[in-house]
């Protein structure tokens, strides 16, 4: 295929090097292509059908990479789900492919849909953007012009490729006949063990992660081989910035949205502040305060209801809700959302559908919620509620948010008030919210 996104052509360019590597697993391109050759084989027999999106629940492990990489050799539009989704969520999702879009046309037409990935887990209204084959190969392409290949890279994934952010890991490394190294789950001890024996150059984290590992490891230094950890998905405050360099850290700020295929913006190891300028082939402007982004990266549009609307607009630009400025060196810095949603750790969370899950608590009679500053999410999700009665214990509260909530959209700082802030207007005041959640809370906050 001519935009290198296809494991067989990998497999007649490059098929002795060396492709995915798992525990217990190191295949090259060309036994990943027979592995993936397998798995579809296996996708026909259960009724795949290339007209239809096809929703995938996926991991970063091995099994989940073969079962992309099939569905993007048959042209089969792949629906990843997060593993670590309720039910609810899951189901909330898969209500915006009811019914499916039409995919009509050659299953590797450069516009034909290779993915649709949901922005939220936690909305009741998750959007899903619908991203084509010419945005994936745009983005790779992009990315490898300013990042670049060496013959020695390895790209660890340890973002779920559920999202984009861990999707374009994989895509970008096809594209490139390099190997991807899955690591299932995040955890500071393993990390450091298997950037160090697998020789990982390259890895890409949300904020909260690298906040973990500078914790948990006061004494760790990256080895010289890691060249780059690209860091985005929440903004990084500028304390985890400096300490990752000051321990070495080569962090790469970046910035991007699951509707621009991942980072448009990549500042290098070394480089000023911010999040570095526009990638070759994307532009980036400001406009009312807000950024917009053009170029062939960006999103076909959302399905929604059997359509697939809302994209870019005539000019080709898309506004991405978030405030910022470019400075006089075109260098991209985001200064916050223009909506409501809370970004924790890499997740968008609704706060409306936060406020949703807490009143059904027979407890809980009314809530706001709103995000709360935080140095190792970047935010946190806190919430004002009102009780019918005495507030229920934070242990058991948690425990009932648990089973409804993912870990980003959970609450982790509250606050009992008698009444919830409200403007002039009579709506909840949801600034006034976090200058209250952001306060030292009292004893009985539950903090």
């Amino acid at each position: 295929m001519p935009d290198g996104l296809s494991v067989r052509a990998a497999a007649r360019e490059a098929g002795a090097r060396l492709a995915l590597i798992a525990p217990g697993l190191r295949a090259t391109w060309r036994e990943l292509a027979e592995r993936a050759a397998e798995e579809a084989a296996a996708l026909r027999r259960r009724g795949a059908d290339p007209e239809l999106p096809f929703p995938v629940t996926v991991r970063a492990d091995a099994e989940s990479v073969v079962l992309l990489l099939a569905l993007i050799e048959e042209g089969i539009t792949a629906v990843p789900l997060d593993a670590r989704w309720t039910e609810s969520e899951r189901s909330a999702a898969l209500a915006r492919l009811a019914p499916p879009p039409p995919l009509e046309g050659d299953p590797h037409d450069p516009e034909r849909p290779l993915a649709i990935v949901f922005t939220s887990g936690t909305s009741a209204r998750p959007k899903a953007v619908v991203l084509s084959r010419r945005a994936f190969a745009a983005a790779a392409a992009a990315s490898a012009s300013v990042l670049g290949w060496r013959e020695d890279d390895r790209w660890l994934l340890c973002l779920s490729p559920a999202r984009i952010g861990g999707l374009a890991v994989l895509t970008r490394c096809l594209a490139a006949r390099r190997p991807v190294v899955v690591s299932p789950r995040f955890e500071p001890e393993g990390f450091a063990r298997i950037v160090s024996e697998e020789r990982i150059t390259l890895v890409s984290l949300v904020p909260a992660m690298l906040a973990e590992l500078l914790r948990r490891l006061p004494a760790w230094r990256p080895p010289r081989h890691l060249r780059a950890v690209l860091l985005g998905g929440a903004s990084a405050g500028e304390d985890l910035l400096d300490e990752a360099r000051r321990r070495g850290v080569p962090v790469a700020p970046c910035y991007g949205a699951s509707e621009t295929c991942a980072h448009v913006t990549l500042a290098l190891p070394g480089a000023a502040a911010g999040c570095g300028p526009p990638l070759p082939g994307v532009e980036v402007a400001v406009r009312d305060g807000r950024l917009c982004v053009r170029g062939p990266v960006l999103f076909s549009g959302y399905a929604d209801a059997g359509r697939i609307a809302g994209g870019p607009d005539a000019a080709g630009w898309w506004e991405t809700g978030d405030v910022g400025r470019i400075d006089s060196a075109g260098c991209v810095h985001v200064t916050g959302r223009a909506d409501e949603t809370i970004v924790s750790g890499g997740e968008n969370v609704s706060p409306a559908a936060v406020e949703r899950v807490l009143r059904g608590h027979p407890a809980i009679r009314d809530a706001l919620v709103a995000g709360v500053p935080d140095e190792r999410w970047g935010q946190v999700v806190g919430a004002l509620i009102v009780t019918e009665g005495p507030p229920p214990a934070r242990p058991a509260l948690d425990a009932w948010l648990r089973a409804r909530l993912s870990g980003a959209a959970r609450p982790r700082r509250w606050r009992v008030v008698d009444a919830l802030p409200l403007t002039r207007e009579g709506k909840p005041d949801r600034r006034q919210a976090a200058r209250l959640l952001a306060d030292p809370a009292p004893p009985e906050s539950g903090q």
